[in-house]
């Protein structure tokens, strides 16, 4: 399998709230901030609010906002600005050297409020535009710093499939968090699964780090797909944060799938429906048998070394086995079963079960079907008495959707 991205800081995304509100509630803690002295790139004036009072007759604005220079402000805090007397033209609320924080401008002008969280340990400017009952224009501008989190604060979201990868019908998204995430229900609020074609599915938590969406069937062939993991400063518990929002967009690709019958000893490969090509094969054996259920490709390795002592079987057992260079090996479980190349056992393929577990063809039908093959592609095994499970792997599709379904944190 391709590895997965590793932990880095990135720009946070929008992660939309609404209300308006000057007090912020049910936040953590905040912490004394350095000066608010300092300047930036596109700032270089001291902090200012609009001014109460009248000329000629006519009120001044009235600015108030929930963010100052004296207390270090949370990543999850929401920026809002409120005007009386009159209305809000522009809010921009910008970092040195990034892209201003995204926001919404009340229809009526009186209020606006940020659509972004923010960046830990970081010096923001707020600058205002409003305007008075008389056309008066007046700028204001006022800085605030946030509290700084190191990166064992921090959760970071690694994202399978990659972006613009293209996978089988039936290719999990898989989630893996860096640190755990306890509140699972405000995460899941913020991961949002999009398809054209539509199509109806649900997370499902395997444990606190790592999360599995599949939709209710496989998916539909040429589908293409989008994951937004909006959890940018979102709090994850006990004291940690989303890290960095995502945004992956895969394509799912022609729907190969393979029907493998241990007792009959064929496999039988489907391509958008069409049966294209049946090949002898042999599966495990007395005390290696192979599970029967749902499998998909996870991996693919032109050439592989494969050692007994990894699946449990001693050196020195008559079971004992260490070739260097298994060739077409494409794996369907984590606990170590291959689809590949045995030509050791080609005069037993088609009749009997001779394998530690794996499914064992000829080198030219392994070519074949490597050659065809993507990850996330189906691989469905009868014939045995041993099941699949869920968590061997790429196991989601081995239980009903409505059972599956109970895994969300919704």
């Amino acid at each position: 399998m391709t590895a997965l991205p590793t932990r880095r800081r990135g720009t946070r995304a929008a992660v939309a709230l609404a209300g308006i509100a000057l007090l912020t509630a049910g936040l953590s803690a905040c912490s004394n901030a350095t000066g608010d002295s300092s300047s930036d790139d596109s700032d270089n004036s001291s902090d200012s609010q609009g001014r109460p009072g009248s000329v000629d007759g006519v009120d001044d604005v009235v600015l108030s906002s929930n963010v100052g220079p004296r207390k270090a402000v949370p990543v999850n805090h929401v920026v809002r600005v409120k005007a009386s007397n009159g209305t809000i033209t522009k809010v921009l609320v910008k970092a040195a050297g990034a892209e201003p924080i995204k926001g919404t401008l009340a229809s009526d002008g009186s209020t606006w409020h940020a659509t972004q969280l923010l960046e830990p340990g970081t010096t923001y400017v707020v600058r205002t535009t409003t305007e008075n009952a008389d056309g008066d224009v007046d700028n204001s501008s006022r800085r605030f710093t946030t509290v700084d989190l190191t990166l064992d604060q921090q959760t970071y979201a690694a994202v399978a499939p990659l972006e613009g990868e293209t996978v089988g019908v039936g290719m999990p998204i898989i989630v893996n968090f860096d640190l755990p995430v306890t509140d699972k229900k405000a995460f899941e609020k913020h991961m949002l699964v999009t398809s054209t074609p539509a199509q109806k599915g649900t997370w499902h938590w395997m444990s606190d780090t790592l999360v599995h969406y599949r939709p209710a069937a496989y998916w539909k062939a040429g589908s293409d797909v989008t994951v937004d993991l909006d959890i940018n400063a979102l709090p994850a518990g006990q004291g940690i944060y989303g890290q960095d929002s995502r945004t992956v967009s895969f394509h799912v690709g022609d729907a190969v799938i393979s029907k493998v019958n241990a007792q009959t000893h064929q496999m039988k490969t489907f391509v958008n429906g069409k049966l294209v090509r049946t090949t002898p094969i042999t599966t495990g054996k007395a005390g290696f048998t192979t599970r029967s259920g749902v499998k998909v490709i996870m991996e693919k390795y032109r050439t592989k070394r494969m050692n007994s002592e990894t699946v449990g079987i001693p050196a020195g057992s008559s079971d004992a086995y260490d070739i260097d260079d298994v060739e077409y090996a494409m794996r369907v479980t984590s606990s170590g079963e291959f689809l590949h190349a045995a030509p050791w056992s080609v005069g037993s393929q088609g009749y009997a079960n001779v394998s530690h577990g794996c499914t064992g063809m000829s080198t030219e039908n392994a070519a074949w079907i490597y050659n065809i093959s993507k990850r996330g592609d189906v691989v469905e095994y009868t014939g045995t008495d041993r099941p699949m499970t869920l968590d061997n792997g790429y196991g989601d599709w081995n239980e009903s959707f409505a059972t599956y379904k109970q895994g969300s944190a919704l």
